[in-house]
Parts: structure tokens; C-alpha cells; sequence
């Protein structure tokens, strides 16, 4: 089984984002600033900063606490990114007068409410992959063609996985209770990290040399340090150690997981995952709610047209089952992990509900061209899908 659904289709191989300007993302809005209200809507144009870290820029230079202002969509900091914030209560002149490193203010409007995660048509992007194959922008064409035909697969990807790609075996660990097995995987895997003193740490901490671990790892690794100083205080003490984490990135890791399960389910229905059967749980793209799929005959139309989708598990406690195949299919990956869908059911706000998510999304305005020995890619996608889902279908280089 291919993991690409272009697998016929030569990879473009190539290198993204050697600079920012190689990877632009653009914020596609669910509803533009009507001009009155008390919220200014800004326009921001980021390089090399993440959103939580622009926030927080933009919160000490109008003098407003960060918990006030509102934005769309989280972003990293690699590339050039466009995105709106809301800020409560200042005039647009202010904030476009404003000069902070690293940001520019394109734009400012006022509107009536706070901008929250998820007020999000989409993003645009126009990505540089540099140093291809010869005939690139025929196999990227070819690749896109199938990709708006058949829509792009809806995967997380490595870039959900954190920095050594293993949050999701952190989540796993947790919701078995397995919790030196959790500890372990937070410290890490000196293989999977590149920073020397990084990787002696970790190291000192497989010797089972705990003390040093903590004196090696640099300071701004909180969650380590203080894992490991719980554990210098009591060595068998992994559940309370574990316990020194945040219920924030408790959650992160529990997401992960869930979302590796997803990605798992998705490559093992690769092949349809454009086709909806009975009991197929089915994603309407206009508005994203969920239904059985009972009836093929009136379903598999609108599957064609790309009106509905099939969707995958975001397991958790009241998560909608499927049934038939795909029901059957889902209970052998989760049983795989000895969990049932229980087993989500977490105290101490780690609840984890589950929900259903579409196996591909559609593309739009998808456009190649050639400039030398680059290829540009311009694109849209819907709020929630990865451009590196597009990029791994078109380079192939994973």
C-alpha cells in the first residue's frame, strides 16, 4: 500500500523553506471588519515569529494584557505569515503607528467582537521548493490534478508530533497509565535531537544519572527540569513527576495521539478515501456536520461532487462511531493500542470527547510554475489542513 495518493506521479524532490519568503501563509478570513465596534481588527505580516510569541510583542507595545487580544489561527514561526489579531479597545491609528521587530501592521478596522480561534475560512500559500527534478512542473501539475480531482489527504503529519516527532507516544503512555514509559519519552531520544548539550542529557538521564540530567538540561526546559526534579527527590517516583507537567501540554500530548490514529486509519483507507460507504460516518463540507451514511445511492453522488467527505476518529469518549467496514476498521486500530473509547474519559480537565474529522479536504486555485531550477506553488486549503499534506504528495520526499 503507497503512502501517497499520487503515487503514480514522480516526486519533484527539492527544499523548502531555505529562507522565510519561501513559505508564505496568508489567512484566508471568515468575515472581514465591518469598520464600527470595539475591537480593532489588525492586519499582521509576521517573519520568523510564531503567533503566541507576536502576541505577546503586540500585548507589551499598546500596554493590554495578552489574555484580551483575539486571533483566528495559530502559526509557526517558520516563513512569512498574514494574520488578523483583535485587540480590544484601541484605535486603528495606534496600532498601525506601532514598530515591533519582526512585524508589520498591513491593515486596521474596527468590528464588533473578538476574534476567536476557528473565525477561519482558510489559508492561502505560495511556497518556493528550490533545487528540483528535471520535468518538476509537469509532475507538480499532474500531482495537483489529482489532488483537486480527488481532494488532498487530510493527514497531521510529522510537524503535529513535536520537536523529536514522539508527542504522540507521550499521549499513548498517558492514557495507559504507563507513566515511566511517559516520562521516558518526554526526556527524549539523544538520537532525535541535534543540540549537544541537549542530547548529553538526555543521555545522563538513560544512565540513570537523574541529578546530572537536571544540571545539563538548559534553563528554558521547563517541563524537563522540573520532571526530573521531582524524580531527583523520589527515583521511583514517576507518576508524580509526570504530574509536575501542565494540563495544557497534557492535552497537546493527547491530541497527538489521537491524531496519529487518525493518520493511521487515513493510509489504510487511502485507496476509497474519496468515496463514502454505509456506515461511513459523512463530513458536509458547507457547514461540517456529520451524518450515517444509510442510504449509497443518494450518498455516493454527493461524495462524488465533493459536497460530503468520509471522515476519520478523533477518538475519545462520546466521539460518533462508525459502522460497517470503517466501524470495524477503527476498532481494530484502537484496539491495537489496548484503549476503548473510555479510556478518554480523563479527570482533572483531560477529558478528551472525540470528534470526527474529513479523510481530505479540497484544494483551490492551485497553480505551478517554473523559475529556473525552483518551482512556485500557489494554493488554498480549508482552516485545519496542512500544506505539507500538498508538498509530501508533490516532492515525495519523505
Amino acid at each position: 500500500m503507497s503512502i501517497y495518493l499520487t503515487a503514480e506521479v514522480p516526486g519533484t524532490g527539492g527544499v523548502i523553506k531555505a529562507t522565510p519568503e519561501d513559505f508564505l501563509v496568508e489567512e484566508i478570513p471568515a468575515y472581514l471588519p465591518s469598520g464600527q465596534g470595539e475591537h480593532c481588527f489588525a492586519v499582521l505580516e509576521k517573519r520568523g515569529i510564531a503567533t503566541l510569541e507576536a502576541l505577546r510583542r503586540l500585548a507589551k507595545a499598546l500596554g493590554v494584557q495578552e489574555r484580551d487580544l483575539g486571533y483566528a489561527g495559530m502559526k509557526d514561526a517558520i516563513g512569512i505569515t498574514r494574520q488578523t489579531i483583535s485587540i480590544p479597545r484601541v484605535a486603528p491609528e495606534k496600532v498601525l503607528a506601532l514598530e515591533i521587530p519582526g512585524i508589520t501592521v498591513l491593515s486596521a478596522s474596527m468590528h464588533g467582537n473578538k476574534l476567536r480561534l476557528g473565525h477561519l475560512k482558510g489559508n492561502r500559500f505560495v511556497i518556493r521548493v528550490r533545487d528540483v527534478a528535471q520535468g518538476a512542473a509537469g509532475n507538480a501539475e499532474a500531482a495537483l490534478e489529482i489532488m483537486t480531482r480527488r481532494g488532498v489527504p487530510n493527514r497531521f503529519g510529522v510537524q503535529r508530533y513535536g520537536a523529536q516527532g514522539n508527542t504522540h507516544e507521550i499521549g499513548a503512555a498517558m492514557l495507559r497509565r504507563e507513566f515511566k514509559s511517559a516520562v521516558d519519552r518526554l526526556i527524549g531520544d539523544p538520537a532525535a535531537v541535534t543540540d549537544e548539550r541537549w542530547r548529553l542529557a538526555i543521555e545522563a538521564y538513560r544512565r540513570g544519572e537523574v541529578a546530572e540530567s537536571l544540571a545539563l538540561f538548559p534553563g528554558h526546559f521547563r517541563v524537563e527540569r522540573e520532571l526530573l526534579t521531582r524524580l531527583v527527590q523520589r527515583p521511583d517516583g514517576f507518576e508524580r513527576a509526570f504530574n509536575s507537567v501542565q494540563p495544557r501540554m497534557k492535552r497537546l500530548y493527547l491530541s497527538a495521539f489521537q491524531s496519529s490514529l487518525f493518520d493511521l486509519v487515513l493510509g489504510k483507507r487511502l485507496d476509497s478515501f474519496d468515496q463514502v460507504n454505509v456506515g461511513d460516518i459523512a463530513f458536509k463540507h458547507e457547514n461540517g456536520a456529520c451524518f450515517l451514511v444509510q442510504d449509497l445511492a443518494a450518498e455516493a453522488p454527493r461524495a462524488e461532487s465533493f459536497e460530503i467527505s468520509p471522515t476519520g476518529p478523533m477518538f475519545g469518549c462520546t466521539m460518533m462511531e462508525s459502522h460497517g467496514a470503517q466501524g470495524e476498521l477503527e476498532r481494530e486500530v484502537l484496539a491495537a493500542q489496548e484503549l476503548t473509547l473510555e479510556s478518554f474519559n480523563l479527570s482533572g480537565g483531560l477529558r478528551m470527547e472525540g470528534e470526527r474529522r474529513p479523510l481530505r479536504v479540497p484544494i483551490a486555485g492551485a497553480e505551478v510554475r517554473q523559475d529556473g531550477s525552483d518551482l512556485l506553488l500557489d494554493f488554498s486549503l480549508p482552516r485545519g489542513a496542512y500544506a505539507t499534506c500538498v508538498l509530501s504528495e508533490i516532492m515525495k520526499s519523505d
